[in-house]
């Protein structure tokens, strides 16, 4: 009997029409409002708004990161990686988790400071900018929402923009609050509780991925299940071990 090996080249990129193009718009709208919230920044003396511009700077680069992870992963297998590039878009969102972790510890040590000493805020600056921000945010989140269903990589983009989305209207808040009553300590503590944001949400999904990237098991997939169910059918002689690939192909490799 002869043998035959059927072997998965890892799972390419879930692909939306027009998937790319999203992405490069969202990357060229969020880079133009950083540049808009550094400069509104400074001259409000907002260390909100600059923390949300630097989080919408992290948007930018998750975002590219997606993309050319995007790419990279639909590149065919060759001689140097016979399982193909598929796993490009596990160490891009790893990534970007990571890079969104060091975001969050930044900006707590510098609301910290702030809070221990206040800086006066222009309120309405803030305001105007952070109303800005979030049509943006939310635009960008509308563009990768069905794309992050069906691609982690994307998920880690579209977490960066649905809390920098959030932390617009933390900055909205804080700013109305500094016009009405004059509470400079509230810009620290927005920032510091958009930092909190961030680290809850990057520490939930950053496992998953390491998970995945570590060839775990999906967790809707019984390994034994799987290899049981193979073993049933008709001229399967046996199965080897199931990998990780394999699963996510929904191939293993069997003698007949």
């Amino acid at each position: 009997m002869s043998s035959h090996h059927s072997h998965s080249h890892g799972p390419s990129p879930a692909d939306i029409p027009g998937g790319d193009k999203r992405l490069a718009f969202a990357i060229a709208v969020n880079v133009l409002l950083t540049v808009a919230q550094v400069i509104g920044g400074v001259f409000s003396g907002s260390l909100a708004l600059i923390a949300d511009a630097i989080h919408n700077l992290s948007d930018a680069a998750a975002l590219a990161i997606a993309l050319i992870a995007r790419k990279i992963a639909r590149q065919p297998a060759d001689a140097n990686h016979t399982y193909g590039h598929g796993r490009a878009e596990m160490i891009g969102a790893v990534f970007n988790l990571a890079w969104l972790i060091f975001i969050g510890l930044f900006l707590i040590v510098e609301a910290v400071n702030r809070l221990l000493d206040p800086q006066p805020v222009e309120g309405w600056t803030v305001v105007i900018i952070a109303g800005i921000a979030l049509i943006v945010d939310i635009a960008t989140v509308m563009l990768t929402y069905s794309m992050s269903k069906q691609s982690m990589n994307i998920r880690a983009a579209f977490i960066h923009n649905l809390s920098d989305a959030l932390a617009s209207v933390g900055v909205i808040i804080g700013g109305t609050l500094i016009i009405l009553y004059e509470w400079l300590f509230v810009d620290a503590i927005v920032t510091m509780v958009i930092s909190i944001y961030i680290l809850a949400h990057a520490g939930i999904e950053i496992p998953k991925a390491i998970h995945i990237l570590m060839q775990g098991v999906p967790q809707d997939t019984d390994v034994t299940e799987v290899t049981t169910g193979l073993q049933q059918v008709d001229g399967v002689r046996n199965v080897h071990p199931v990998s990780y690939t394999h699963l996510r192909a929904h191939e293993t490799e069997a003698d007949l």
